[in-house]
């Protein structure tokens, strides 16, 4: 039994006094996180000032905190002067907008230590009223309702109800196998949706076969091909709403829209447009999501091992030729699904280094061609003659680091010299937090922003 941290997520249905208050909820957070970021650089500006005179350090004007209980402290004493209205909603709304600001600035400040690994994370900027809304609630009356499984409770909103029913968290809680940790709210595309955070105990499906090894090679024409010769089809989502979404935009540029230098507001029919736009930007992320987690679930349920390529999604989307259609197969989202589903069940996903030749390297005798042609969609062996098709052949030499590694299996010291950057693997009956979203640790970067993008063109 290993525990887990997972969320739970359900639409709302409120009344629209509910979404008043829910608005109400979000704005507050949102106004919390832009006045304790004006507190800090307005004393960061007042410090770098001074340091400028040639005052010494010891003598600038004391810095202040950043950590979530230092800026609640400050809010407490400020709050009746700068928000009168502070008592119209929950507490657990400043809260959570001044414990985002820590952690925000928290990640600016190991970024610029070298602590923090991968990109330079920038200094965090205001929030503005058009952004995304969401409210998160830690203490107070949250939870499910005691009467149905239709509502769940909220501090000073009282019941909402659901779209869908709860009664699979309700059962977990009264087995006393789930805790919630803390409840958000948010807005998305016009609909109002609920997440519970929780901490379960979640017992590990094993594969139905647990030996069976499986080498995935990623594609835009085909999503994945698998070494077993199974042809993923890519259900490009989003190009198939491009032409709606074309005449949307279109419509959308010839109403009227806001204009920040005269201070004029949007018309109706600019504003119906626009969320017409977000609902089908939603029903896009929506079927993506839905085609991942089904092949992700399907492979951790059949393979106990899965082997994939450490890709530089990042450097690909810079390819402006192929960008829309690389962040429309969502290939971060299909590693980062892998890694939580094989930690759950006691699975392993092992991840094969970026530079490793999986398309140039033959399957049969493993000698590596020096070059291979994008144009080239089959494998044709110069030493062997073997012939197969380009993506299959990538997929069975990704199999066979691990077939050829077998010691490995299960462990994180791999051999010297073996391509296989990273093993990430959950045994039965131990207990993990949240799992690491790439699976890699550090990651190394690559100097080209196209690394990797030949191997994709499928």
């Amino acid at each position: 039994m290993a525990t887990v941290i997972q969320a739970y997520r359900f639409a709302l249905d409120p009344t629209s006094a509910q979404e008043r208050l829910l608005r109400s909820h979000c704005g507050a957070q949102r106004y919390a996180f832009n006045w304790g970021l004006a507190l800090v650089r307005a004393n960061l500006a007042q410090r770098e000032a001074e340091r400028s005179y040639g005052i010494a350090d010891a003598q600038l004007t004391p810095p202040v905190g950043w950590s979530a209980f230092a800026l609640r402290r400050l809010w407490n004493q400020a709050k009746d002067d700068v928000a009168p209205w502070w008592g119209e909603n929950s507490k657990e709304a400043y809260s959570s907008g001044l414990a985002n600001l820590a952690v925000a600035l928290g990640n600016w400040s190991d970024s610029r230590a070298g602590v923090r690994a991968g990109a330079q994370v920038r200094f965090p900027r205001f929030k503005a009223k058009r952004g995304a809304m969401s409210c998160r609630f830690t203490t107070g009356s949250i939870g499910l309702s005691k009467v149905d499984c239709r509502h769940i409770r909220l501090p000073r909103i009282g019941l909402v109800r659901t779209c869908e029913s709860t009664r699979k968290l309700s059962r977990r809680i009264a087995s006393e196998v789930t805790r919630i940790r803390s409840v958000t709210v948010s807005l998305r595309a016009g609909r109002w949706f609920v997440s519970f955070s929780v901490e379960t105990d979640r017992a590990p499906r094993g594969a139905a076969r647990p030996g069976s090894v499986v080498g995935v090679d990623l594609g835009v024409k085909s999503l994945a091909v698998l070494s077993n010769g199974e042809v993923v089809s890519n259900p490009r989502c989003l190009d198939r709403a491009q032409k709606e979404l074309r005449r949307l935009q279109r419509q959308s540029a010839r109403r009227l829209g806001p204009d920040r230098r005269r201070a004029n507001p949007p018309s109706k029919r600019w504003l119906q447009t626009r969320a017409r736009i977000a609902t089908m930007h939603a029903r896009v992320a929506d079927s993506r999501h839905d085609g991942l987690h089904k092949l992700t679930t399907r492979l951790v349920r059949e393979h106990g091992t899965v082997v994939v390529e450490d890709l530089n999604v990042a450097g690909m989307l810079a390819n402006r030729r192929l960008a829309r259609r690389i962040a429309d197969a969502g290939f971060g989202e299909l590693r980062r699904q892998l890694t939580y589903k094989t930690c759950w069940a006691a699975g392993a996903l092992h991840v094969a280094d970026r530079w490793y030749p999986s398309s140039k390297t033959c399957s049969s005798c493993g000698v590596v061609k020096t070059k291979l042609r994008l144009g080239e969609r089959t494998f044709i062996c110069d030493h062997c003659g073997f012939v197969l098709d380009r993506d299959l052949n990538a997929a069975r030499n990704l199999a066979d680091l691990v077939t050829s590694s077998a010691s490995c299996v299960g462990t994180r010291n791999l051999p010297a010299g073996n391509p296989l950057k990273s093993c990430v693997t959950q045994a039965s009956g131990t207990a993990t937090g949240r799992p690491d979203p790439t699976g890699t640790g550090q990651r190394r970067r690559s100097n080209s922003p196209t690394q990797g993008t030949s191997r994709l063109m499928s």
